[in-house]
């Protein structure tokens, strides 16, 4: 009870067994008059907060003069062989541990056998060997490819990306750009504020009447140009004021100093020395958010007091998207060409089944399939999410059996356990991992909670006007929420800024059971999958959540009838609201992600991994795993970080709690336990 005391309560079930004889009952041998019913499980869970108590059983019938079977521990799972081991039944309860094949041990314990240590030539020329629990895998070096035998590593011959290699004939990099377009071609084309074919670029000389203020010089650099106000004037050189009393700034005395000056503010001042990078100023002297060397064409992103924000700074020719120090970042657009998205090398798919997480890796917009493995194994649970961390490569996923949200490294250590306590049925998680936070749905305790990546600072976000929440996704860069609730009354998608305000509903007609969720922040697209309408006759809502999400031998009791309507997959733009339907008749999809130029969908009829074209919505692929049992959370992995930033990326926005992002600015929150040394406060830009 809440006051610590125990009270005990008794019930009685009276439970009516109906029994059908063979239909076949002349072919086959007599049925005896009298059979004996045996209860093989009991599970009995009483929920306080809808005063509800649920139940299960599972029975078996058969002669009244067999008594109840010994079990092996075998069956039962009480045999203490280590996870890599099979367990063999022998007479009566007796049993052996033995190690699966790749690793050794007495059973009880087994350890990984390192096939490359103890076999180096395993894999032959022209390849590596790379151990993997339980076996190896050989991989061919660069400019090798396997041969029809699948061992022998053979030369290939393969496109040559010339710009990469710089072996193409551009003009120099500070001048001109190479663009590769396969099969070992390219273009040059000059940069900004030089002329010519790509080839030989020369530089504009961008001081023409009205580039700059009437009461400012013009100074022509390499591929650029800057203004200086005149002698007496004050500002940044487009937009020139009477000498003002006030101080310089650091930024106008860090440009004051690349150009040049001897001779005091009020004086003319020379070109810049070759190379030198002249940082730009706003109107009231600070640091421009962007900040772009011109002689070598290359720019970065910079905080108010003028240092480089680290991994912001862009390729030759193209700038990043810095966040104004005073204006809100813009929203990001769709691709110029939006049937080509560049895929990152070395991303792989993520998929949870059952009690392990496996993965995929991708080859541009195939799944390499012959290459799947198993990164993670938790013997006994049910992982239903799973998200990841490009920034400390940590993977992470809910388990609805403890239930709680762990983590560990994609590379492989020790697995933590982050959330195990005040938890209903975790079963959607969304990783922020430019303000390093973390959230996820709770469709039992009907709430959306967020904490730091670690668990700490814990919040409840919204705890009203949810049902069923599944599925949740992020968009840090904007500051966005998504996420979808099956309410089999009223499902609906919906979204909030990532501190909780500002909550809408997107889409609430024509849905079913929007079990999968994903955003695409190239294409600004919003994708589902609906299951269709649920149906299981029951009396209260409360017991069909607990039949198909909450326990791993009721789950098994949802059938295919138990499912109608339309089964698809559509899209949202979510600021313009337009949607469009991409396929249906599919069968029964559980999570979505989305990558490059495809959808990838987990499938718990099929018990596969279906990739579908976001263009045309096609099937295009299907992977189905070597040990099947229905399909999960469904994620990627980066081998690095997509660009971008946001207001909580440095130093946690200044914030002593939790620093929550969305569009234009972000929040300080308190955790929802604190002792009230937290101070909550928006900030706005």
């Amino acid at each position: 009870m809440p006051d610590g005391s125990v009270r005990t309560y008794s019930y009685l079930w009276t439970q009516n067994i109906k029994f059908q004889s063979c239909s076949h009952e002349e072919v086959m041998s007599a049925v005896p008059a009298s059979q004996q019913l045996s209860v093989d499980q009991i599970f009995v869970m009483y929920d306080a907060s809808n005063q509800l108590i649920r139940f299960a059983m599972s029975n078996k019938i058969g002669s009244i003069h067999s008594g109840i079977p010994e079990q092996n521990p075998c069956f039962t799972g009480r045999h203490g062989c280590d996870t890599n081991a099979a367990c063999r039944p022998a007479q009566g309860k007796e049993f052996t541990c033995e190690c699966a094949a790749g690793f050794t041990g007495d059973g009880r314990v087994c350890y990984d056998v390192d096939e490359c240590s103890e076999s180096p030539q395993i894999c032959g020329p022209y390849s590596i060997c790379n151990n993997q629990p339980g076996s190896f895998r050989c991989e061919c070096l660069d400019g090798f490819r396997f041969a029809s035998d699948g061992r022998t590593c053979v030369e290939t011959e393969r496109p040559v990306d010339h710009c990469q290699r710089g072996t193409h004939d551009c003009d120099a990099p500070e001048r001109a750009r190479c663009s590769y377009t396969g099969d070992s071609s390219y273009v040059c084309s000059c940069l900004p504020g030089f002329s010519g074919d790509g080839r030989a670029c020369q530089d504009i000389d961008e001081c023409q009447p009205g580039r700059c203020h009437s009461d400012a010089i013009c100074y022509n650099t390499q591929g650029s140009f800057t203004c200086q106000c005149r002698p007496g004037f004050h500002g940044d050189g487009f937009s020139c004021t009477p000498g003002s009393d006030r101080e310089q700034t650091a930024c106008e005395r860090h440009r004051e100093s690349a150009l040049g000056s001897s001779g005091g503010y009020f004086s003319f001042r020379p070109r810049p020395a070759v190379g030198q990078h002249v940082p730009t100023c706003d109107a009231y002297g600070a640091y421009e958010p962007t900040q772009c060397h011109a002689s070598v064409g290359q720019c970065w992103c910079v905080d108010s007091s003028g240092q480089e924000i680290p991994g912001s700074r862009a390729e030759p020719g193209s700038r990043p998207m810095c966040i104004d120090h005073n204006v809100a970042p813009p929203l990001t657009g769709p691709t110029p060409r939006t049937d080509i998205s560049p895929l990152t090398p070395g991303a792989n798919l993520l998929f949870a089944q059952n009690g392990k997480i496996d993965h995929i890796p991708l080859d541009g917009n195939r799944m390499n399939k012959d290459e799947s493995k198993t990164v993670l194994h938790v013997p006994g649970k049910v992982v239903i999410a799973v998200a990841f961390d490009c920034v400390e490569q940590m993977i992470y996923w809910s388990d609805i059996t403890q239930p709680a949200i762990s983590r560990a490294k994609l590379q492989g250590g020790e697995t933590s356990i982050l959330i195990s306590k005040d938890l209903g049925s975790p079963e959607g998680i969304a990783v922020d991992h430019m303000s390093r936070n973390m959230y996820w749905t709770d469709s039992i305790l009907d709430r959306i909670e967020v904490s730091r990546l670690d668990g700490s600072q814990r919040r409840v976000l919204f705890d009203n006007d949810l049902i069923n929440p599944r599925p949740i996704v992020a968009d840090p860069a904007n500051g966005y929420l998504y996420w979808a609730d099956w309410n089999r009354d009223g499902p609906k998608i919906e979204r909030s800024s990532m501190d909780g305000s500002d909550r809408t509903a997107l889409v609430q007609d024509g849905l079913g059971l929007p079990n999968a969720l994903t955003f695409d922040p190239q294409s600004r697209q919003l994708c589902w999958a609906d299951a269709g309408q649920l149906y299981v006759y029951s009396t209260t809502s409360v017991m069909n959540h607990v039949w198909l999400f909450g326990y791993r031998f009721l789950y098994n009791n949802v059938t295919d009838e138990s499912f109608t309507g339309t089964r698809k997959v559509e899209c949202v733009d979510p600021f313009s609201r337009l949607r469009r339907k991409l396929t249906e008749g599919i069968q029964y999809p559980f999570a979505i992600v989305s990558y490059g130029r495809n959808l990838y969908y987990t499938d718990w009829r099929r018990e596969a991994v279906v990739a579908l074209d976001r263009n045309d919505g096609m099937e295009v692929e299907e992977f189905l795993p070597q040990r099947r049992s229905r399909t999960y959370g469904i994620t990627m992995t980066y081998p690095q970080c997509p660009a971008g930033v946001n207001y909580c990326s440095r130093d946690n926005g200044g914030c002593s709690h939790l620093c929550l992002p969305r569009p234009g600015g972000f929040t300080c929150r308190c955790p929802s336990a604190t002792d009230g040394s937290c101070v909550e406060q928006d900030e706005n830009f």
